[in-house]
């Protein structure tokens, strides 16, 4: 741990605009508190955010940022971090832009397994758009445009991961602030694609996945003992439809990450070698 960082070094002096209990508030806050406890500086940590409540992530943090295309946010942060793998790079949606639009760009990045983390705030809603179902809404979900329910089962986003070959797969809940921002550190020191799918109640939207909710269907397997590396028990959690989980599920421990197994340890600001002309002029530009 770094002791001249600080979490509120990564605040800007941008003030959210989200509702008033929302559960990105604490989100946000462990996603700072894990950046810091790992020893990483606003000046060398690249936040890119995706569509939805979660968008503008990145304007309330200090850091560099960038706002992208609803469900294209993981192939922004994919090429940062292999244009540039010193920084640390920390992508950040929610649950529509992930699981949704972006479902193909969250498999995909999964199996690349470059050395980067992914914050899903999971409202189980559609929050920006007033409250649609989204591919995390139960199957009975009653909303103004399925007043029936989706009437279809709900994305395990976990069970997406772990499929895909995931090499760190990740819950917390929002508001249980030391362990979610504990969880997301665990996610940052992984080497390869660090998954958090976050509970993040949405107050204004959804009735049903609340703050008390969670706190009284959460189950921490930690406190049970649970042995991440063990893929057949963490399978049978991921796969457990019956039960709320907390904590690493799954993490292979010998895993490499996409960047280092191609060595890519310099910046692409200075490999020029097979470039076409004038690509790496745009890249330095941009750098």
């Amino acid at each position: 741990m770094s002791s001249d960082i600080r979490f509120t070094d990564f605040k800007s002096d941008k003030q959210p605009t989200w509702c008033p209990g929302c559960g990105d508030f604490g989100t946000m806050n462990g996603m700072m508190k894990a950046l810091a406890n790992t020893g990483n500086r606003p000046d060398d940590t690249f936040i890119v955010a995706g569509i939805g409540c979660s968008g503008k992530i990145g304007t309330y943090m200090h850091s560099y940022a960038l706002h992208g295309v609803h469900g294209r946010a993981l192939p922004v942060g994919t090429g940062v971090k292999l244009a540039n793998p010193n920084l640390e790079v920390m992508v950040a949606g929610g649950d529509g832009d992930g699981y949704s639009i972006g479902a193909g760009h969250f498999v995909h990045a999964v199996r690349r397994n470059v050395d980067m983390s992914y914050i899903v705030m999971d409202n189980r809603i559609y929050g920006l758009t007033k409250g649609q179902a989204s591919p995390t809404s139960r199957e009975d979900f009653e909303t103004s445009t399925t007043p029936e329910g989706p009437q279809q089962p709900p994305v395990n986003p976990l069970a997406l991961a772990l499929a895909a070959g995931g090499t760190f797969i990740a819950q917390s809940f929002a508001t249980d602030a030391q362990r979610h921002a504990e969880i997301v550190q665990k996610a940052i020191e992984h080497d390869g694609f660090g998954f958090v799918n976050v509970f993040s109640p949405c107050v204004t939207f959804n009735d049903v996945d609340t703050y008390e909710y969670f706190r009284e269907n959460l189950a921490d397997v930690a406190e049970e003992g649970h042995d991440p590396s063990d893929y057949d028990t963490a399978k049978n959690k991921i796969l457990d439809n019956e039960r709320e989980y907390q904590g690493v599920l799954w993490q292979d421990e010998h895993s490499t990450a996409y960047d280092e197994q191609h060595a890519l340890d310099e910046n692409m600001s200075v490999m020029t070698d097979g470039a076409p002309d004038g690509a790496m002029d745009l890249v330095r530009e941009f750098y």
